[in-house]
C-alpha cells in the first residue's frame, strides 16, 4: 500500500493536504475504537449522492459544498487539493428548472473536469521550489489559455467524430436528400453508437487510459460506499461493483438513445422544401445544424432520466432495462482498481464531505 503524508500549507486558495496513514491492520484497529462510519476524523457522516471523475493518477470528488482532487506524485505520496464548490444555479432559480439544470450541470462538470485534470497533471511538480509571484501569475495565465485551447480542441474533435462523421456515413447509406427522417435518424444514431463503442475500445489499449479506467472504478466503488453510509475504508469500498447508474458513460449512452428519437421528429424535408435547398451538402448541413441546436435539450432530458429519476429508482424493472446498455458500456470504461487507487479516491472523498470544513 502506498504512503499518504499530510502537511497543511497555510490558507492557500487550494488547501493542499498531504496525509499519512498507517498500514491496513493499524487502520482497522483504530476504527474499531471509534464510532463507525469513520475515516480520518470524519465520523458519522450522512449518506449522500456525490459525483466524481478519474484524473491523472488520481480521482476528483465533488460533494455538496466542496470538491477535491487527490493524486499520487512520482514518490508515491498522495496530494489533495480542496476547493469550495460554486454553482451558477445557486443564485439563479431558473437554472434549477428541469432540463435546464441538466445543461447547467453538464457545462459546469466539463469545466470542473478540465480543472481537475490540470491539477492532477501538475501534482508531480509540487515538490519543486516555489518561484516568484510574477512567474506564478504568468504560469497561471498560460495554464488558463492551454485549458481553453484544450477544451475547444476536445469539443471540436467530439463534434467531428460523433456528429459530422456519422452524418457523412448515413448520407452515403441512405442518401443526403432522403425524406424518411426516422430511418435517417436511426441509421445516424446507430453509426454514432458504433463509433463511440469502437473509440472507447481502442482507447482501452493505451496504458495510461487503462490505468485511468482503474481510477474510474475506484471512484465508483467509493461513491457506492458513501451512498450506503459505509465506513470510508479501502476494505469497505472494494466490496462494491465498478459500475454506477449516475456515471458519465451511462449518461452519454442515454444522450445517444434520446437523440435518435428527438432527431427523428425534426421535419428536415419540410425545412429543405421551404428554403428551396436542393444541394446534397446543404441538406446534410441542415441535418447537422438541427442536431447541434437540439443537443442541449437532449442532454437536459438525459440528465433528468439518468441522474434525477433512474438513480433514485434502481429497483424498478423498467429502470434496469433502460440503464442496462449504459451499465454494460461501463465494463469498458471502468476496471478493478488496486487498494492504492481506492485509497486515493478516499482521500479526495474525505475532503469533499460537508462535515470536514477544516
Amino acid at each position: 500500500m502506498g504512503i499518504i503524508k499530510k502537511n497543511n500549507k497555510g490558507n492557500n486558495k487550494a488547501q493542499c493536504d498531504l496525509s499519512r496513514t498507517q498500514d491496513t491492520t493499524a487502520e482497522n484497529s483504530t476504527e474499531n475504537k471509534t464510532t463507525a462510519p469513520t475515516f480520518d476524523g470524519v465520523t458519522g457522516y450522512t449518506p449522500m449522492n456525490i459525483g466524481g471523475q478519474a484524473v491523472m493518477e488520481g480521482v476528483m470528488m465533488r460533494g455538496k459544498k466542496f470538491w477535491a482532487v487527490a493524486a499520487r506524485d512520482e514518490q508515491g505520496e498522495v496530494h489533495v487539493q480542496k476547493y469550495s464548490l460554486k454553482s451558477a444555479s445557486a443564485k439563479n432559480a431558473w437554472m434549477r428548472l428541469p432540463v435546464i439544470r441538466g445543461v447547467v450541470a453538464l457545462v459546469e462538470s466539463m469545466g470542473l473536469g478540465m480543472k481537475a485534470l490540470n491539477i492532477s497533471a501538475q501534482i508531480a511538480g509540487l515538490e519543486e521550489a516555489e518561484e516568484g509571484k510574477d512567474d506564478e501569475e504568468r504560469k497561471s495565465a498560460i495554464t488558463k489559455g492551454m485549458l481553453a485551447l484544450s477544451a475547444a480542441m476536445g469539443i471540436g474533435l467530439a463534434v467531428s467524430i460523433f456528429i459530422f462523421f456519422p452524418a457523412f456515413v448515413t448520407s452515403l447509406i441512405l442518401g443526403a436528400t432522403s425524406e424518411n427522417q426516422f430511418a435517417w435518424s436511426l441509421t445516424d444514431g446507430l453509426v454514432t453508437v458504433t463509433v463511440f463503442i469502437l473509440y472507447v475500445y481502442l482507447m482501452s489499449f493505451i496504458p495510461d487510459i487503462k490505468r485511468m479506467w482503474q481510477f474510474h472504478g475506484a471512484e465508483h466503488k467509493v461513491i457506492h460506499a458513501v451512498e450506503k453510509g459505509d465506513p470510508l475504508t479501502v476494505e469497505a469500498a472494494q466490496k462494491y461493483d465498478t459500475v454506477h447508474t449516475r456515471c458519465g458513460t451511462a449518461f452519454l449512452i442515454m444522450v445517444m438513445a434520446l437523440a435518435i428519437l428527438l432527431f427523428a421528429l425534426v421535419p428536415v424535408a419540410a425545412i429543405v422544401s421551404a428554403l428551396g435547398v436542393t444541394n446534397a451538402v446543404a441538406v446534410v448541413a441542415i441535418r447537422i445544424v438541427s442536431r447541434l441546436l437540439l443537443l442541449p435539450i437532449v442532454a437536459g432530458l438525459a440528465y433528468e432520466l439518468t441522474v434525477k429519476w433512474a438513480s433514485k429508482n434502481t429497483h424498478l424493472a423498467i429502470v434496469k432495462a433502460i440503464m442496462w446498455p449504459g451499465l454494460m458500456m461501463q465494463r469498458l470504461t471502468t476496471s478493478e482498481p488496486d487498494d492504492d487507487m481506492v485509497e486515493v479516491a478516499l482521500a479526495a472523498t474525505r475532503q469533499s464531505l460537508p462535515q470536514n470544513r477544516a
